[in-house]
């Protein structure tokens, strides 16, 4: 009767591990924390059984599934099942945002660091209670100081802003020239109104090309728009 070679076993007893953290866990666990936890030196075998754990749950057609999502690894239940998952912590799912929030947020993940004056410059207003908006949700973090006169706070996003939007790095972050508006066609151009004694100038025919709403990349509810002022 053939025994199970003791290197099969302990990868066995191995791969356990990492279910056990990966099923416990409440933030992405990065390859060197597995390691450190599990005390074992071999960063490829350690990847070798995660891909052991992905593909079985892939054959099993689990409602669970391996995610590698800001720099480490996490189950989560698969898309399908979302719904579900709301029902039961409806009160925590929804993460609502407003509009200036929301292109606040667009600005800081593609330009960042950056510091508030920066962003201001680029919304064209302030946004104060934006960044207290974001700071409070995690999804941005001060990052540091810029070497420049009064050393603003430099603001950066976070783990859980990768996290909510199911990014490894900021490099899977779409190319932001993918979300420039159409070119107009001819017929979607703007008719003047004529009269035979007053010609029309040739660019009163020729539509401007817009660029799409920074608000519109981000699939995040958005607040009622809000009567009281702005924070000062």
């Amino acid at each position: 009767m053939s025994q199970t070679p003791p290197s099969a076993l302990e990868d066995e007893e191995l791969q356990k591990q990492l279910e056990t953290l990966l099923f416990i866990t409440d933030h992405p666990l990065p390859l060197e924390e597995i390691r450190k936890l599990t005390g074992r030196k071999n960063i490829e075998r350690l990847s070798g059984l995660l891909e052991n754990i992905r593909k079985d749950l892939e054959q099993r057609r689990s409602a669970l599934q391996l995610m590698e999502v800001a720099g480490g690894f996490q189950l989560a239940t698969r898309p399908a099942y979302g719904p579900l998952v709301r029902k039961l912590f409806a009160d925590k799912m929804v993460m609502r945002l407003s509009t200036a929030a929301h292109e606040t947020l667009a600005i800081i993940a593609y330009k960042q660091p950056l510091t508030r004056a920066e962003i201001e410059e680029i919304r064209g207003v302030e946004v104060i209670a934006a960044l207290e908006t974001l700071l409070e949700k995690r999804l941005i973090k001060v990052v540091g100081r810029k070497e420049s006169v009064g050393r603003p706070l430099l603001y950066g996003t976070t783990e859980d802003f990768m996290r909510h939007f199911g990014l490894k790095s900021l490099e899977d972050l779409p190319p932001i020239e993918d979300f420039r508006a159409p070119e107009p066609s001819p017929s979607d151009a703007p008719v003047a109104e004529t009269s035979p004694e007053v010609p029309v100038p040739a660019a009163v025919s020729e539509a401007p090309v817009e660029e799409k709403p920074a608000s519109a990349i981000w699939p995040v509810e958005e607040e009622p728009p809000q009567d009281s002022s702005p924070s000062q």
